[in-house]
C-alpha cells in the first residue's frame, strides 16, 4: 500500500513514520509513506497557501491552486482521496478495514477556516472525521487513519488473531487484561487466568465483555 499525505506540516509526520508498528510496516516492505508540504506545489516567492474569504469573513481559506496541482501530480490510477473535515464519514474499524484494501490513499489535511470549495468540484474527494468535533487541522486525524489501517495489513502483525478480535471492537466491548507482576499493590491477577484452561479463560473473558458494555 502506498499513502500520501498533503499537509503545511510535514515534519508532523517524521517522528511517527519512524517509530512503532508503523516503521516496521515501512522496513518491512508493506507500506510506503510520504508527507509531501503543500507549499512545495506554489508559485512565487511567498509559497502562499491560504487567502482572505471572498464575501468576507473570519479566518482564511486554503488556496484551490496548490492542492489541485499536488493532487495531479501525486495521483494513480488507484487512488482513493481523502480529506480531512469534522463533516466527513467517522472512522471506525470496519472503514478501516474498507481502507485497508486499497492500493493508494492520497490524504489532504484540512487546515484553517477551511478548503476553498473548487478544490471538492474539480478532485471529487471523500471526506473523513474522527468525530464531531473541530481541530486546528487534520493532520493528528490524518496520522490516527494511518496507524488504523496499517495494523490491518497483512503481515503487519505477526500475531494475526489480535486482528481479528480488534474488528469486532464496534460490536463488543475488550475485556480486561493483566500482566506481569502477579501480585501488584495488593491486586492479584485473577486465578481463572493462570490455570492454563483456555475454554474456561474464554468464558471468562465473554462474561466480562457484557459486565463491561
Amino acid at each position: 500500500m502506498i499513502i500520501d499525505v498533503l499537509t503545511i506540516f510535514p515534519k508532523l509526520f517524521e517522528p511517527f513514520f519512524s517509530l512503532g508498528i508503523v516503521n516496521q510496516s515501512i522496513k518491512k516492505g508493506k507500506v510506503k509513506l510520504a508527507a509531501h508540504d503543500l507549499r512545495d506545489f506554489t508559485e512565487g516567492n511567498h509559497k502562499q497557501v491560504d487567502d482572505y474569504p471572498y464575501g468576507g469573513g473570519d479566518g482564511m481559506i486554503m488556496k484551490p491552486e496548490p492542492i489541485v496541482s499536488a493532487v495531479e501530480n501525486l495521483r494513480l490510477e488507484n487512488t482513493r482521496l481523502m480529506i480531512t473535515s469534522p463533516v466527513g464519514r467517522i472512522l471506525d474499524q470496519d472503514y478501516a478495514i474498507e481502507l485497508s484494501l486499497e492500493e493508494h490513499l492520497l490524504i489532504i489535511c484540512g487546515r484553517y477556516r477551511g478548503i476553498d470549495n473548487r478544490v471538492m468540484e474539480i478532485l471529487n474527494p471523500e471526506f473523513f472525521s474522527l468525530g464531531k468535533f473541530v481541530l486546528s487541522g487534520g493532520e493528528i486525524a490524518a496520522i490516527t487513519l494511518i496507524e488504523t489501517v496499517i495494523r490491518l495489513i497483512p503481515g503487519v502483525i505477526e500475531n494475526s488473531s489480535s486482528i481479528f478480535e480488534d474488528a469486532y471492537i464496534s460490536e463488543m466491548t475488550d475485556y480486561p487484561h493483566y500482566t506481569r507482576p502477579r501480585v501488584f499493590r495488593g491486586f492479584e491477577v485473577p486465578q481463572i487466568l493462570l490455570n492454563g484452561n483456555f475454554q474456561e479463560i474464554e468464558k471468562w473473558r465473554r462474561e466480562k465483555r457484557k459486565e463491561i458494555k
